[in-house]
């Protein structure tokens, strides 16, 4: 069982950034892909990025390619998603995710855990 808490949610007006975090449990999150998806008010939840469990590979949704960036330290079981040039349309929670199997599984919008969610919203 892994058990996902995000972190650095909050309000930034646009064209600032943000740094979200996920810190895991469990032992084996060194082992799992991660990624990052957000919901507006109203919207369907959606793909943001995704990481391989290694950190060799990521992938993003073409609305958020070259300003946003994830990562990963495995030794600290954490994941982060740095948001740069905010947008008022980046308004969401922002969801942290693992998965089991492979990125492909998350990049498609499906994970096995999920953690809670952090609010972030862009003031224009």
């Amino acid at each position: 069982q892994v058990q996902l808490v995000e972190s650095g949610g909050g309000l930034v007006q646009a064209g600032g950034s943000l740094r979200l975090s996920c810190a895991a449990s469990g032992r084996t999150f060194s082992s799992y892909p991660m990624g990052w998806f957000r919901q507006a008010p109203g919207k369907e939840r959606e793909f943001v990025a995704a990481i391989s469990w290694s950190g060799r590979s990521t992938y993003y949704a073409d609305s958020v390619k070259g300003r946003f960036t994830i990562s990963r330290d495995n030794a600290k079981n954490t994941v982060y998603l740095q948001m740069n040039s905010l947008k008022p349309e980046d308004t969401a929670v922002y969801y942290c995710a693992a998965d089991k199997g492979t990125t492909s599984t998350i990049v498609a919008g499906r994970a096995d855990y999920w953690g809670q969610g952090t609010q972030v919203t862009v003031s224009s």
